[in-house]
């Protein structure tokens, strides 16, 4: 019996690694999709379009299943996060793409998993170790260092925007991890990406009348955020969540931004020099710190 139970243990955290690998592979090509579907899309068309189209699956989904419906303020803490995670992620860094290069935001963006763990810890009122915050400062550091070194001695202004989106996305990322014990994993998102969809059609419908003329690599990209970051991604990600447990798994997206830096060299011809990957080994660095002594 306890045989039987060790190796049905064993299975679940390899199927937990399987999907969770899976997940940080298709979270890792977002933004270089992004950056070939701005070639030719306008920001918010990409950025709010591929929400709608997630939200549109997210439905069938949670009417399919028949998933009971959240209630009271659980629909105010869905709308931070799709205020988060559907708005103001894509949105911000979608922008902020017309200005920086994908290997650049994806330095940037490393830190999304430690910006998950401070907003975590703030939300729980928990009092981690002054290695934890020593781990954030010095993940933050490195950012700044690098967008100032890059930056012909001065942070641009886009830095900051992508660092709002990382913060924003952090905040979105803790909610909804908490509400997934109320929800469900994946209803969670779903569940957002539905409440947000009918503030998102009026600017989509505005931002729509050049997407006629965009080519067929602009429309690639914006097929992989919609259908993979935004949707199929959060699946596999989510199960992995809830089959491994999120600490183990949460390991896993240390390697996303080295996985950027890759694609965005082979698909965008981004030149990756010696600062940016030490610069998100730096990063990865802390964020490990931060996952582990939290």
């Amino acid at each position: 019996m306890q045989s039987s139970r060790s190796v049905a243990s064993a299975s679940r955290q390899l199927e937990a690694v399987l999907l969770g690998t899976l997940g940080v592979a298709a979270f890792s090509l977002t933004l270089p999709a992004t950056k070939l579907a701005l070639h030719s899309l306008a920001p918010i068309f990409v950025s709010l379009g591929r929400a709608l189209v997630a939200a549109s699956l997210s439905a069938v989904c949670l009417a399919a299943t028949r998933q009971p419906r959240p209630r009271g303020t659980q629909w105010l803490r869905l709308a931070s996060v799709g205020a988060g995670a559907v708005v103001g992620f894509p949105v911000l860094s979608a922008f902020a793409l017309e200005h920086l290069t994908s290997a650049h935001s994806a330095v940037i963006t490393g830190l999304l998993p430690a910006a998950t763990a401070v907003m975590a810890v703030l939300r729980a009122g928990e009092r981690p170790s002054w290695s934890f915050w020593l781990a954030c400062l010095g993940g933050a550091a490195c950012v700044l260092l690098f967008a100032w070194t890059q930056g012909a001695g001065g942070l641009s202004p886009w830095d900051l925007v992508v660092l709002t989106a990382v913060a924003l996305a952090g905040l979105a990322y803790a909610e909804g991890a908490a509400l997934t014990h109320e929800l469900g994993a994946w209803q969670t998102m779903c569940w957002a990406l539905v409440l947000t969809a009918p503030l998102l059609v009026a600017p989509v419908i505005w931002a729509a009348p050049g997407a006629a003329e965009a080519g067929p690599q602009a429309w690639a990209g914006f097929a992989y955020v919609s259908l993979v970051s935004m949707f199929l991604g959060m699946f596999a990600w989510y199960r992995a969540l809830a089959a491994g447990g999120t600490a183990r798994i949460g390991q896993l997206q240390l390697a996303q931004p080295v996985l950027t830096l890759a694609w965005s060299a082979i698909l965008l011809g981004e030149t990756v020099g010696v600062p940016t990957v030490v610069a998100a080994l730096a990063v990865i660095g802390s964020v490990a710190i931060t996952q582990r002594v939290r």
